[in-house]
Protein backbone atom coordinates (compact mmCIF):
# COMPACT_ATOMS: atom_id res chain seq x y z
CA UNK A 1 0.00 0.00 0.00
CA UNK A 2 1.35 3.43 -0.94
CA UNK A 3 1.74 5.86 1.91
CA UNK A 4 0.28 9.31 1.54
CA UNK A 5 3.25 10.98 3.22
CA UNK A 6 6.70 9.61 4.09
CA UNK A 7 7.16 8.23 7.61
CA UNK A 8 9.83 10.88 8.21
CA UNK A 9 7.46 13.74 7.38
CA UNK A 10 6.00 15.59 10.37
CA UNK A 11 2.76 17.32 9.37
CA UNK A 12 2.79 21.01 10.27
CA UNK A 13 0.86 21.75 13.44
CA UNK A 14 -0.20 25.28 12.47
CA UNK A 15 0.04 28.09 10.04
CA UNK A 16 -0.42 31.59 11.43
CA UNK A 17 -0.87 34.79 9.48
CA UNK A 18 -2.13 38.21 10.47
CA UNK A 19 -5.66 37.22 9.35
CA UNK A 20 -6.02 33.57 10.34
CA UNK A 21 -4.74 30.46 12.05
CA UNK A 22 -4.76 26.98 10.52
CA UNK A 23 -4.52 24.10 12.97
CA UNK A 24 -5.63 20.49 13.17
CA UNK A 25 -9.41 20.12 13.13
CA UNK A 26 -10.63 18.21 16.21
CA UNK A 27 -13.87 17.34 17.94
CA UNK A 28 -13.23 20.27 20.26
CA UNK A 29 -14.00 22.60 17.34
CA UNK A 30 -17.56 21.28 17.04
CA UNK A 31 -19.63 24.34 17.96
CA UNK A 32 -17.57 26.80 15.90
CA UNK A 33 -17.24 24.38 12.97
CA UNK A 34 -20.97 23.64 12.93
CA UNK A 35 -21.78 27.35 12.91
CA UNK A 36 -19.43 27.95 9.99
CA UNK A 37 -20.65 24.92 8.02
CA UNK A 38 -24.33 25.73 8.46
CA UNK A 39 -23.88 29.46 7.86
CA UNK A 40 -21.93 28.79 4.64
CA UNK A 41 -23.63 25.62 3.42
CA UNK A 42 -24.78 27.11 0.10
CA UNK A 43 -21.24 28.28 -0.69
CA UNK A 44 -19.66 25.02 0.48
CA UNK A 45 -21.82 22.67 -1.60
CA UNK A 46 -19.80 21.35 -4.50
CA UNK A 47 -16.43 22.07 -2.90
CA UNK A 48 -15.68 18.31 -2.85
CA UNK A 49 -16.88 17.86 -6.42
CA UNK A 50 -19.51 19.21 -8.78
CA UNK A 51 -22.23 16.77 -7.62
CA UNK A 52 -21.42 16.84 -3.91
CA UNK A 53 -24.36 17.94 -1.74
CA UNK A 54 -22.57 18.22 1.62
CA UNK A 55 -23.56 19.82 3.88
CA UNK A 56 -27.23 18.92 3.79
CA UNK A 57 -29.69 21.46 5.16
CA UNK A 58 -30.61 19.05 7.95
CA UNK A 59 -27.02 18.29 9.06
CA UNK A 60 -27.18 17.82 12.83
CA UNK A 61 -24.64 18.77 15.46
CA UNK A 62 -24.17 15.06 16.15
CA UNK A 63 -23.46 14.32 12.47
CA UNK A 64 -20.90 17.13 12.40
CA UNK A 65 -19.29 15.68 15.54
CA UNK A 66 -18.95 12.33 13.76
CA UNK A 67 -17.35 14.09 10.75
CA UNK A 68 -14.89 15.92 13.00
CA UNK A 69 -13.98 12.72 14.83
CA UNK A 70 -13.41 11.02 11.49
CA UNK A 71 -11.14 13.84 10.30
CA UNK A 72 -9.23 13.83 13.60
CA UNK A 73 -8.63 10.08 13.35
CA UNK A 74 -7.53 10.34 9.70
CA UNK A 75 -5.03 13.01 10.76
CA UNK A 76 -3.70 10.75 13.52
CA UNK A 77 -3.44 7.88 11.01
CA UNK A 78 -1.81 10.21 8.46
CA UNK A 79 -4.28 9.13 5.77
CA UNK A 80 -5.50 12.72 5.25
CA UNK A 81 -5.14 16.02 7.06
CA UNK A 82 -7.99 18.38 7.96
CA UNK A 83 -7.28 21.83 9.32
CA UNK A 84 -9.69 24.33 10.76
CA UNK A 85 -9.26 27.94 9.70
CA UNK A 86 -9.76 30.17 12.72
CA UNK A 87 -9.77 33.91 13.32
CA UNK A 88 -6.54 35.11 15.00
CA UNK A 89 -8.29 35.16 18.39
CA UNK A 90 -9.85 31.73 17.66
CA UNK A 91 -13.38 32.96 18.34
CA UNK A 92 -14.72 32.22 14.83
CA UNK A 93 -14.20 29.30 12.49
CA UNK A 94 -13.52 30.87 9.11
CA UNK A 95 -13.36 27.64 7.08
CA UNK A 96 -11.46 24.41 6.57
CA UNK A 97 -8.58 22.98 4.55
CA UNK A 98 -8.45 19.30 3.57
CA UNK A 99 -5.25 17.65 2.34
CA UNK A 100 -6.02 14.23 0.86
CA UNK A 101 -4.52 11.60 -1.39
CA UNK A 102 -5.39 12.20 -5.02
CA UNK A 103 -7.58 9.80 -6.95
CA UNK A 104 -5.88 11.07 -10.11
CA UNK A 105 -2.45 9.41 -10.60
CA UNK A 106 -1.08 12.64 -12.11
CA UNK A 107 -1.24 14.31 -8.70
CA UNK A 108 0.13 13.22 -5.34
CA UNK A 109 -2.37 15.23 -3.26
CA UNK A 110 -5.77 16.85 -3.58
CA UNK A 111 -6.28 20.06 -1.65
CA UNK A 112 -9.80 21.30 -0.93
CA UNK A 113 -10.60 24.43 1.03
CA UNK A 114 -13.52 26.67 1.80
CA UNK A 115 -14.01 29.84 3.79
CA UNK A 116 -16.70 32.23 4.86
CA UNK A 117 -17.67 34.63 2.10
CA UNK A 118 -19.88 37.07 4.01
CA UNK A 119 -19.47 40.83 3.68
CA UNK A 120 -17.09 41.04 6.64
CA UNK A 121 -14.93 38.28 5.13
CA UNK A 122 -14.56 39.64 1.61
CA UNK A 123 -11.26 38.59 0.06
CA UNK A 124 -10.67 35.88 2.66
CA UNK A 125 -11.09 33.01 0.19
CA UNK A 126 -8.45 34.31 -2.22
CA UNK A 127 -6.13 35.14 0.69
CA UNK A 128 -6.56 31.65 2.19
CA UNK A 129 -6.01 29.94 -1.16
CA UNK A 130 -2.79 31.89 -1.73
CA UNK A 131 -1.47 31.14 1.77
CA UNK A 132 -2.36 27.45 1.51
CA UNK A 133 -0.69 27.04 -1.91
CA UNK A 134 2.52 28.59 -0.56
CA UNK A 135 2.32 26.51 2.63
CA UNK A 136 1.86 23.28 0.67
CA UNK A 137 4.76 24.16 -1.59
CA UNK A 138 7.07 25.15 1.27
CA UNK A 139 6.16 22.73 4.07
CA UNK A 140 4.67 19.59 2.51
CA UNK A 141 6.39 16.76 0.57
CA UNK A 142 4.13 16.88 -2.48
CA UNK A 143 5.58 17.37 -5.93
CA UNK A 144 2.29 17.95 -7.74
CA UNK A 145 -0.71 18.93 -5.62
CA UNK A 146 -4.08 19.43 -7.31
CA UNK A 147 -6.57 22.11 -6.35
CA UNK A 148 -9.66 20.86 -8.19
CA UNK A 149 -12.43 23.40 -8.49
CA UNK A 150 -9.87 26.19 -8.19
CA UNK A 151 -6.69 26.23 -10.30
CA UNK A 152 -7.83 23.01 -11.99
CA UNK A 153 -11.33 22.28 -13.20
CA UNK A 154 -13.08 19.21 -11.81
CA UNK A 155 -13.45 17.97 -15.38
CA UNK A 156 -9.68 18.12 -15.92
CA UNK A 157 -9.01 16.55 -12.54
CA UNK A 158 -11.24 13.58 -13.31
CA UNK A 159 -9.95 13.12 -16.87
Amino acid sequence: MNKFTPDTFVPPVRLETELLILRMLTIHDLVKDYDAVMTCREEIRGVFGPNDTWPEDDLTLEQDLIDLGWHQKEFQNRSSFAYTVMSPDETICLGCVYIMPSSNPNYDARIILWSRKSQEHQGLDEYLFDKVRNWIEDEWPFKNAAYPGRSLSWEDYYS
